[in-house]
């Protein structure tokens, strides 16, 4: 069950107009949020944010399932399954209670690594290099575009501040 903070900046998104996957990035913040805070672990960065996804699409995030190509059909399965119950409504359903203690003991054991600034760094950077170079212009317009002045110049702040860092190595 997402917390209640967490949906309501996902409500904030939508009613901003913002894309299901932005919507759906609150998800996965709260995933690496309780990975950090040790309430359990995952056994990859891969594993924590398809945890996040899904809480969304059962949230009634309307994220859509992935590429046939891309995934299996087990997860394409899932993908779709967790969309219907979100749309439905039925997404606030618990599960089991045997399930749920399943899982969560299973999660426990997983290591927290999956969180790092690292992990998450090098999941970014792979899943950039896997577009195109257009494809990843395409979007840092876009992203230039949606944000207002103040954050603009925050990012250029921040950006200055990365370059000088690795200047400094």
């Amino acid at each position: 069950m997402p917390e209640r903070k967490t949906l309501e900046r996902a409500r904030e998104d939508r009613r901003q107009g913002k894309a299901p996957s932005t919507q759906a990035g609150e998800f996965v913040r709260e995933e690496m949020d309780h990975i950090r805070k040790g309430r359990h672990g995952a056994r990859s960065t891969k594993q924590a944010i398809a945890i996040g996804l899904s809480k969304a699409r059962r949230a009634g995030v309307e994220l859509p399932a992935p590429k046939r190509e891309s995934v299996s059909e087990q997860t394409l399965r899932n993908a779709k399954r967790d969309s219907q119950r979100g749309q439905s409504g039925d997404g606030a359903k618990k599960p089991a209670a045997k399930r749920s203690r399943a899982v969560k003991k299973a999660l426990k054991r997983e290591g927290r690594k999956a969180a790092s600034p690292g992990a998450l760094s090098r999941q970014a950077k792979g899943a950039a290099r896997k577009r195109t170079a257009s494809d990843r212009k395409a979007a840092a317009r876009k992203g230039v575009r949606t944000k207002g002045a103040g954050e603009r110049s925050a990012a250029a702040r921040k950006a200055a501040r990365t370059r000088a860092r690795k200047r400094a190595r």
